[in-house]
């Protein structure tokens, strides 16, 4: 009798510690749903200054990118829009102008019927008085019991899998209240297509979805384990996610910054908010990596609240640079929550930078020269301009193509090079662009159509590790040799405060097909103009240009061609369709006025060039610019070297003696990227990776 005693009261006692856990984590659970919440309704507010600024953009009225649906959640509530969901929702549920059976893999048409619930439901939510809520609270039922009972499936697994789940959820969380236990079945059956797997920023939103069942199920331990299954790709060094260099991976070793990447973040930052002050917050070093990826990686690449085109990835979609950079700072606002007083004092930089009234001044705080080595990209910051610089190699996938998107960007990865000041150089330029002729590239000088990536990019490596970049953190060189596409060639950038020079070498293919080394390709602003003599004279159409010391300006920025050089110069209105390399969008044909500058190498000799890029400049500055600044010493197959400022930057593709001044030389044993700076009898090397 004894026995038996002790064993009930043992078992009392763990069934009250159980239940005493149980209410617990479901209190906690019952507060995070209300964070939940409060994040869904505060995407509204006219304080955030994000907020502010993507009220005066006129909304995409096509788009499939993750980010700028979130985005366009943000908007004021569209009260006309409000009303014409509920009128023109028909009594099955469905809306008459959504494509159900659509067979779309990006931009699915279906997914606006999931968008819309969420919308209307953040309105049932953040005016809970106003007369439109009884018809929009039976809109909204309808449209569920809609979706409940079709269930309609797109080809492509990620909408599935991820999409429908992520924008339907939380509108599940915020009307958990309301939901009949049918409802709920149907939104646990919503919920049920997300299971834990895959890797990267897919494992991060499958596992988000989770978590948002374990919430409507008040299920402590399944969203305890979706919780460390999110917060797990916290970390770096493994092959896809976070890189040592505070880039990101998705899709093998390729740079994703503006896809995955971005979302990322975005999740990261999200979920650093919604667990603050719960037993699910990051732990303080989850929450440092979190705040190096911004500060050591997207913060590089946003200049004056627009997102670099060498970090879009293959997400070139109509203003994608202004709505990725807005992501940014809104990711910026919500790491607040967790964040140290130092990480603290640099998001507030970064909200002057890009996106508060000081970012009006044309001046950076934020400065240096970075090689992001594991994705073989560079990125200089001078007080007024940015400029970057976006490679391949056999380590490296320059670029993708799926699900349509992407569809001319096969020679995005080959030295693209871009040059910034506004920030806007190159917003929309991509319906216009002649796609061979990406900035900072050398491909065929043909009509002939691009080729297309195949796959997740195998088709793109370029088949050499001779690509890498040295800084002092202050200047810096980047270097490449090109193997790619039959074509052949030694590139190499080297970045001051006040210029780029653009070297090249051992320029040849086994083709007929010429080839071109583009040096600008952006939406033209005001005259392109050409120095003759000693004035300026506008460029109108199509000019060929022979001479030495050729110089072009447009838009504040010079383009010196120092050595004797052939050019061509192009200015006019062009026409082109957005659809031609973003599947997702409707055949519309848009126009503008682009500005082009190209070399042309001939096919009956390995070529060669150099040119200078002088960013922020005035025309009389261009003008006076003396070449002889910019010391040459060699530019040709197996080195590249100039020098500038004091300071020697070489390219050595092979073992070589470079003859700096008179008897001083460097003897180099091993190819590779040196700086140098002359030391008594020798140097001193700044900066160096040998053995590339």
């Amino acid at each position: 009798m004894r026995i038996f005693t002790v064993i009930l009261l043992t078992f009392i006692f763990f069934q009250s510690l159980k239940g005493e856990y149980h209410t617990s984590g479901s209190t906690e659970l019952q507060q995070i749903a209300s964070n939940y919440r409060q994040a869904m309704i505060d995407t509204k507010s006219d304080r955030d200054p994000i907020n502010r600024i993507l009220h005066a953009l006129i909304p995409e009225t096509e788009y499939s990118d993750q980010v700028v649906v979130e985005l366009h959640q943000r908007y004021p509530f569209n009260r006309q829009l409000i009303s014409s969901y509920i009128d023109s929702i028909l009594s099955d549920g469905s809306w008459p102008d959504i494509n159900y059976n659509d067979t779309k893999r990006s931009g699915w048409d279906a997914k606006k019927h999931a968008d819309r619930i969420l919308e209307l439901t953040k309105f049932l939510l953040s005016y809970p008085s106003d007369p439109l809520n009884a018809a929009v609270d039976s809109t909204i039922f309808k449209g569920l019991r809609y979706w409940f009972s079709t269930r309609p499936v797109c080809k492509n697994w990620w909408y599935n899998e991820i999409g429908i789940p992520k924008t339907f959820g939380p509108a599940f969380i915020m009307l958990r209240d309301k939901l009949t236990p049918e409802d709920l079945n149907g939104a646990i059956a919503v919920m049920d297509k997300s299971r834990f797997g895959r890797t990267g920023q897919n494992k991060v939103w499958l596992a988000g979805n989770v978590l948002i069942k374990a919430i409507l199920t008040d299920d402590h331990n399944l969203a305890k384990e979706a919780r460390d299954s999110i917060l797990s790709e916290i970390t770096t060094g493994q092959p896809e996610g976070i890189k040592d260099d505070w880039s990101f991976h998705q899709h093998g070793p390729q740079q994703q910054f503006g896809n995955y990447g971005l979302a990322f973040l975005n999740e990261m930052s999200f979920y650093s908010r919604l667990f603050a002050g719960t037993s699910f917050a990051l732990s303080p070093q989850q929450q440092s990596v979190v705040n190096n990826l911004f500060a050591k990686g997207y913060r590089w690449i946003i200049w004056k609240g627009y997102m670099d085109i060498n970090a879009l990835d293959r997400q070139l979609f109509h203003n994608a640079p202004i709505h990725k950079g807005l992501a940014v700072g809104n990711d910026a606002g919500m790491l607040r929550a967790g964040s140290s007083d130092a990480d603290l004092s640099v998001i507030d930089d970064f909200m002057n930078d890009n996106f508060l009234s000081s970012s009006s001044s044309g001046i950076s705080s934020f400065t240096g020269h970075k090689h992001f080595g594991e994705s073989d990209m560079t990125i200089h910051r001078a007080p007024r301009w940015m400029a970057s610089v976006k490679m391949a190699s056999l380590r490296v996938i320059g670029t993708e193509l799926v699900n349509e998107d992407n569809l001319k960007g096969f020679y995005m990865a080959d030295g693209a090079t871009y040059v910034y000041r506004r920030g806007d150089e190159y917003l929309n330029v991509f319906p216009l662009w002649d796609w061979r002729k990406i900035p900072g590239t050398t491909s065929y000088d043909t009509t002939l159509p691009v080729p297309q990536p195949s796959g997740y990019g195998d088709h793109v490596r370029n088949n050499s590790n001779f690509v890498g970049g040295v800084t002092d953190g202050r200047t810096g060189m980047t270097a490449m040799i090109l193997d790619r596409d039959k074509v052949n060639a030694r590139k190499s950038w080297i970045f001051t405060d006040d210029m780029i020079v653009c070297l090249g070498a051992g320029i040849a293919s086994d083709t007929t097909l010429s080839l071109a080394t583009t040096i600008e390709q952006k939406i033209r602003r005001g005259n392109l103009l050409m120095r003759s003599g000693s004035t300026w004279l506008p460029v109108e159409g199509r000019k060929e240009c022979s001479g030495t010391g050729l110089r072009f300006y447009h838009d504040s920025i010079c383009y010196i061609l120092p050595g004797p050089a052939d050019c061509v110069a192009i200015t006019g209105k062009r026409t082109g369709r957005w659809s031609d390399f973003m599947g997702s969008y409707t055949p519309a044909e848009v126009s503008g006025e682009v500005a082009e500058l190209y070399i042309p190498h001939h096919r009956d000799s390995v070529a060669a060039y150099q040119y200078i890029i002088l960013p922020d400049v005035s025309s009389d500055q261009a003008a006076s610019f003396p070449i002889g600044s910019v010391r040459i010493i060699r530019n040709d197959s197996s080195v590249q070297a100039a020098e500038i400022n004091g300071i020697v930057y070489i390219t050595a593709y092979r073992p070589d003696t470079v003859a700096i001044t008179g008897a001083r030389q460097f003897d180099i044993s091993d190819p590779g990227i040196y700086m140098l700076t002359p030391s008594g009898d020798g140097f001193a090397v700044l900066s160096a990776i040998p053995g590339l």
